[in-house]
């Protein structure tokens, strides 16, 4: 019998998936330093991104409920 895949926990506290399938993260470069960003540029990344393309296997291959 085949063993299932573990999930790497790390990636897993770091993606979604979307009902549809894709894989969101957040945007990096809002955890220290926030006095010198602008409040617009603080907004914009609060919102989640789709993974890119580029990107997409590698993180696939560390989430095996991500098809």
């Amino acid at each position: 019998m085949k063993q299932k895949m573990k999930t790497k926990r790390a990636a897993a506290k770091r993606f979604k998936v979307t009902g549809t399938g894709k894989i969101m993260k957040m945007k990096a470069y809002k955890s220290h330093i926030l006095n010198k960003k602008s409040t617009k540029r603080k907004r914009n990344l609060r919102k989640a991104n789709v993974v890119d393309d580029s990107n997409l296997k590698q993180v696939k291959r560390v989430l095996p409920y991500a098809k």
